[in-house]
């Protein structure tokens, strides 16, 4: 699973693709509703990339997470995330037999499976082989046409004269002249 570019911002509802950047902010768009809007440093910005469980040996990230529940629903969708604690709970279980189960707290466990949902929603579960194959493809296509196209020859400038160029104020703008005031008599 590739979760580049999919954020979780605190305060709102949903995931987000993140679509460009800029100097103070990034622009993201909702998964739920494709609106977009910019989301500021002071933004508490949590990558899914980065998020990980908590298992009695070393943490596990959420990307094989979702992996192994993709293999396990064979590409559909997970559990809702409004089923019982019991529920919600074994559905892990089967899923990662050793997540820390006092560390692990209900509220996570629905996040990872709403989210779960919401990247299925949207066609985001693209397995690695898949993508890769898909990249390649993309990147096949071009590289065909390329080879097809002959390039133009290119001028030849002339030479530029041996001088150096000097970046002074007063190359840029005229010289201003002093003005004199002269004593009434």
């Amino acid at each position: 699973m590739n979760l580049k570019t999919i954020i979780a911002i605190a305060g709102k509802p949903g995931l987000f693709k993140v679509v460009a950047q800029g100097n103070q902010s990034i622009i993201v768009e909702s998964l739920i509703d494709k609106k977009r809007m910019a989301a500021h440093a002071s933004n508490k910005i949590s990558a899914l990339e980065d998020i990980s469980i908590y298992t009695d040996s070393e943490d596990v990230l959420m990307s094989e997470v979702y992996h192994k529940i993709f293999e396990k629903e064979n590409g559909g969708a997970c559990i809702s995330h409004k089923a019982s604690e019991s529920e919600l709970r074994a559905y892990l279980a089967e899923v990662l037999p050793n997540y820390d189960r006092d560390r692990v707290y209900i509220s996570d466990i629905k996040k990872l499976f709403n989210w779960y949902n919401m990247l299925h929603a949207a066609e985001m579960l693209i397995l690695m082989d898949e993508e890769t194959e898909a990249e390649s493809a993309e990147d096949d296509a071009p590289k065909k046409e390329k080879k097809a196209k002959v390039a133009a020859p290119s001028k030849v400038a002339a030479p530029k004269s041996a001088a150096p160029k000097t970046n002074t104020a007063s190359s840029k703008a005229p010289a201003k002249k002093p003005t004199v005031q002269r004593k009434s008599s």
